[in-house]
């Protein structure tokens, strides 16, 4: 028996655009109606609509996903039996006019985490020496607050031993919009790191100056939107970039990662202390490979020592004259390690792992404060204009 089909009926176009409402430029974050992306609606009686996407760029790396995430929205609309999409690009007064207006119609270049009544909270996570996990310990932060429900960013600010993008499983290179830079994103995470400009793996060769200039360009330069935190992933030491950071967001909080053997902990309460002359606040100590749980009987091996978190929290407290806690201990761990070569928090990837519970736990307390500051739990949301 013959199933007659219903008779088209043309698509009503105010539904289609309020469709397109729901799609998100997969870079800016934003509705594509509010940054002047949708050049045309056309619905014909046959139940097929046209519409007309302007992209930011020609090239646009994401021009399949946009083409994608708008074909499903306008299918969903009552009538459409066919999407078409036809991608075009702004013109130069259109990128001028979206850039302007993404930084609240400011014209001069201004790092939005340096201004007064910021709810932006920004953490810059240092340590004395290399090599004791600083960077996954920034990484799992910023995957597990962001999976809390925080916008969160990440400045990849070890110019010269820079390492985020492969720990948060980055592929994308950001876009540039006018003199804007539109930040890749992982795990809900949005990233920025001099690695994502240089060819293949080669070296940064840069001195004070160079480096200064690269933090600002990350910090201002770079669309990161209204975010609930900044991470900043420092080079080891006390050199350049630390007195930048001081200079450039002097609210600027510093978390100090150390690990327990007491060589280490020197070298990180010196790191610490530079909260001393440049008026910042320390967070908290974290102390990373904080033993290793035996895999046949479970007792904790002490492979580097222990206390010395405490030790520096200790010696950062007097120091400083402000209390200092240390904020938690993580357990050696190889899917913590396995993690980072793979682009996986071990956060996300076995939130179960005792590293992972200690890396979770410390998330909760500092995305506490960052609701406590915002106003979150009242259920307001935190605004932070470019």
């Amino acid at each position: 028996m013959a199933t007659d089909t219903p008779p088209a009926t043309t698509p009503d176009t105010d539904a289609v655009r309020a469709a397109l409402a729901t799609v998100n430029d997969p870079e800016i974050h934003k509705p594509i109606t509010d940054l002047g992306m949708v050049k045309s609606v056309e619905a014909g009686e046959d139940g097929t609509v046209r519409v007309g996407i302007y992209l930011t760029v020609s090239g646009c790396p994401l021009r399949e996903t946009i083409t994608k995430n708008v074909t499903d929205a306008v299918a969903r609309v009552a009538g459409v039996r066919r999407v078409e999409v036809e991608l075009d690009v702004m013109s130069d007064e259109q990128r001028r006019d979206l850039a302007s207006s993404l930084r609240g119609g400011q014209t001069e270049r201004e790092i939005p985490f340096a201004k007064p009544g910021t709810l932006t909270r920004v953490y810059a996570v240092a340590s004395g020496k290399g090599g004791v996990g600083k960077s996954s310990v920034t990484v799992n932060l910023a995957a597990a607050m962001a999976a809390d429900g925080l916008k969160v960013g990440v400045v990849d600010a070890d110019i010269y031993g820079h390492s985020v993008p492969r720990m948060l499983g980055v592929e994308g290179r950001p876009t540039q919009v006018e003199n804007m830079i539109m930040p890749p994103s992982s795990h809900g995470v949005s990233v920025i790191s001099i690695g994502m400009f240089t060819p293949g793996n080669a070296p940064v060769v840069w001195r004070g100056p160079m480096l200064h200039r690269a933090l600002q360009q990350f910090l201002a330069d770079v669309y990161w939107g209204d975010l609930d935190v900044l991470l900043l992933d420092l080079p080891p030491g006390t050199g350049d970039i630390a007195i930048s950071v001081a200079q450039l967001v002097p609210n600027a909080e510093i978390l100090v990662v150390t690990t327990p053997q007491q060589a280490a902990a020197e070298v990180a309460e010196r790191a610490g202390s530079i909260a001393v002359q440049t008026h910042q606040k320390i967070v908290g100590v974290i102390e990373n490979m904080a033993g290793l749980p035996c895999p046949h009987c479970g007792e904790m091996v002490d492979v580097f020592g222990s206390g010395g978190g405490q030790r520096v929290a200790d010696g950062l407290t007097k120091t400083t004259g402000a209390n200092v806690p240390v904020l938690g201990s993580i357990p050696i761990d190889v899917r913590l390690r396995e993690g980072g070569d793979d682009g996986r928090p071990v956060v996300l990837s076995d939130p179960g792992s005792p590293a992972a519970g200690a890396l979770l736990t410390i998330a909760g307390k500092l995305g506490g404060r960052q609701r406590g500051l915002s106003g979150m739990s009242l259920g307001i949301t935190p605004r932070n204009k470019f």
